[in-house]
This record gives structure tokens, C-alpha cells and sequence, in this order.
């Protein structure tokens, strides 16, 4: 019987590889391809990294395509080092040559052709900007119909933005980064009807990544995925850390670990507080993750990653 039908679509950064990590563990889970976005990431490094993953994980089969969209705020150069870290690990290059095929076109291309060709609805999931969706759209507004629903890694409702320390002044730092790098896209996915779960800061900033977790992942090496994602944590295991878009990646997994709680929501796309998230009554209604069973969650990464 086929499984959900999903297009993954992530920006480079450390925690989307780990979510791809999870996510091809998923069996009930039919993946259409992976798209990668340019924003938390240098592009060539972060899709090299993507298809040596999917090789590792024996996923050769499924087709990755690079976005070649912009976003309006960039993430910082600290942020985005990490996509030649992680495709430099040893791990990911003890072969030459690299089988999952890259596509010719161009990332919101192959989301727009993918959704068209669908058998059924199809979930996005999430984890960067929504800026290659929107341009996607933008092609052919008609798609918004095959898409079930939105999955995605972004805002903060109730709480505190990320941004803070980043970036120049002129901004009230209530937003969330995802959201910041291109507000206009995500004010546009908002105006459409297709449905939303979110997985905000509210939730993520409970689910701090420990060194006794990462050291329990190193302490596997039978299990090629856990010594990765050991490597992988390892590389910020100097600054709080949280399970951003593996949380997302989780729900996907193991809704019966969340639960959820509905919201009316506005995006703000220009001023000083682009990039918010903000709770408004009239506004998009959406489903945010709300909580989660921190000690499950932990031991299902475990075994999802024990193989």
C-alpha cells in the first residue's frame, strides 16, 4: 500500500540534514525527492552533503534538485559554514563517485512538476524558508490543491524571536529565522488555503539537544547513521542547540508524541518586525505543536538512528 506522499524541502543547515536522517529511516513514508534551498548554507557544499547522505542511507533512488531562489535577509556566514563541514566528513566520502542523481532543473521547477504529477495529496515538509514553495506557486497557483498539508519548522508565536545578536539594528528581533529570511514569501503561502502545521520556537526551545545524548550517538559506531549524526551535534555542542527541524521531522514520524493546539496567525512582511509570526484574531488558523514527550522523542531518534 503506498505510503504519504512527501517532497522534503530543506536549507543546508546543520539540523536539516539530521532531519533528512530521520526522515529516510520513515517506512510509511513515500518521498517524492529532496529540494535544498540556499539560505541557512553555501548551495554546492549543502546538496553534495544531502545526496552523500541519501547514498549512505541506502536512498540513491530518490532525486534531489538545488532552488535557485533568493531570499531578502540573509543568515549569517556562521550559520552556513557548516554545509562544508558536514560534506567534508570523512563518513560521507569513502566512495568517489555520488548515485543519487541531481536534476537538471531547478528546485521550485521539480516542486512545481512534482505536485502536478502527484497520485494524491501531497505534505510538504519544511525546514528553511518557504521562498522555493511561494516560487513554485507562483507558476501555477492551481497546485496549491494537491498540497494536504504544510509541515513546517518556523516562527514564534508566544515567545521570543531567534535573530537577536545576528543581525543589524532596525528590527525588533521578534522573529524567527526561517520566517525572516524571506517574510514576503511566507505572507504568501499564508493568503492560500492550504493547511499549516507548525512546529514554532514555543515548542523547540524544550528540546535542547545534551552531550549525553551526543555522546550516546558516538558510542555506536556499528550504526553508520548514529556516528554521523554524533558527528554532526558534535559541531555545536559549544552553544545551546535545540531539535528545530528534527521536532518537525518527529510529528511526521510520531504524532502520537506531540500535541497540538490551534491559533489564528498573520505573517508581518515588511517594517521593523518582518519575519514575525504574530497570533491575531482573524488570521490564518493554523496547528501548532504545542508539547512533546521529550524522553520518548529521544528514544525514538535513538532507534530510528540504530541501523
Amino acid at each position: 500500500m503506498p505510503g504519504e506522499l512527501v517532497l522534503f524541502d530543506h536549507d543546508g543547515g546543520l539540523d536539516d540534514y539530521l532531519a533528512l536522517m530521520l526522515l529516510l529511516t520513515l517506512e510509511h513514508i513515500d518521498l517524492l525527492g529532496v529540494i535544498v534551498t540556499p539560505a541557512d548554507c553555501y548551495i554546492k557544499p549543502a546538496v553534495g552533503a544531502t545526496r552523500k547522505i541519501m547514498d549512505l542511507m541506502g536512498r540513491s533512488t530518490i532525486p534531489v534538485a538545488e532552488s535557485t531562489v533568493r531570499g531578502i535577509n540573509p543568515f549569517p556566514r556562521a550559520f552556513r559554514r557548516s554545509s562544508f563541514h558536514v560534506d567534508h566528513f570523512p563518513i560521507l566520502n569513502r566512495h568517489d563517485a555520488i548515485a543519487t542523481p541531481l536534476l537538471a532543473e531547478t528546485g521550485q521547477d521539480f516542486q512545481a512538476r512534482s505536485l502536478r504529477e502527484a497520485a494524491g495529496p501531497v505534505t510538504i515538509l519544511e525546514t528553511g524558508p518557504l521562498t522555493t514553495l511561494a516560487a513554485a506557486l507562483a507558476q501555477s497557483p492551481d497546485l496549491a490543491a494537491k498540497i494536504g498539508r504544510i509541515l513546517w519548522m518556523g516562527g514564534a508565536l508566544n515567545v521570543p524571536g531567534n535573530v537577536s545578536h545576528w543581525i543589524d539594528g532596525g528590527q525588533d528581533m521578534s522573529m524567527e529565522w526561517n520566517v525572516y529570511w524571506d517574510p514576503l514569501s511566507a505572507h504568501a503561502v499564508w493568503q492560500t488555503g492550504i493547511p499549516i502545521v507548525l512546529c514554532p520556537l514555543d515548542i523547540t526551545n524544550h528540546v535542547k539537544v545534551t552531550p549525553a545524548f551526543v555522546r550516546q550517538l558516538g558510542q555506536r559506531p556499528q550504526y553508520p547513521v548514529s556516528e554521523l549524526a554524533g558527528y554532526c551535534y558534535a559541531l555545536v555542542m559549544h552553544q545551546d542547540y535545540y531539535c528545530w527541524d528534527v521536532l518537525t521531522t518527529g510529528y511526521l514520524a510520531r504524532p502520537d508524541l506531540f500535541t497540538t493546539r490551534e491559533w489564528e496567525t498573520v505573517i508581518i512582511p515588511t517594517g521593523p518586525s518582518q519575519g514575525r509570526t504574530q497570533v491575531q484574531e482573524g488570521g490564518k488558523r493554523i496547528t501548532a505543536l504545542d508539547a512533546v514527550d521529550k524522553e520518548a522523542f529521544f528514544a525514538y531518534l535513538m532507534h530510528q538512528w540504530g541501523r
